[in-house]
């Protein structure tokens, strides 16, 4: 039977990876796909914890940070194409490196 702690404990592993992808990551895609990890994540807890509580608001919050993680790929992506059709590289380090 699968328990609340369970989904608790995968929440809470997923968290760390995308912690540590944020953290580690140079490469501005990976630090998307590491800020989706966290999010999804975050989106676990709340589900699991509103259904194991038989109440909807934690489904309700799950549901607002699936859409704002939606919402962030679409802005982010096209960010990222035009930041790598100008500059042609997706690494951080050239980001310091902006000339205005």
């Amino acid at each position: 039977m699968i328990t609340l702690n369970h989904y608790l404990i995968l929440s809470a592993l997923m968290f760390a990876i995308g912690v540590f992808g944020i953290l580690k990551r140079k490469n501005l895609l990976m630090l998307f796909f590491s800020t989706e990890i966290v999010l999804s994540a975050a989106s676990i807890g709340f589900a699991a914890v509103g259904y194991y509580l038989n109440d909807l608001q934690g489904q309700i919050f799950a549901f607002f940070i699936i859409a704002i993680a939606a919402s962030e790929v679409a802005l982010g992506i096209g960010l990222l194409i035009l930041w790598y059709k100008k500059y042609h590289s997706l690494d951080l380090d050239k980001l310091q490196t902006m000339k205005g």
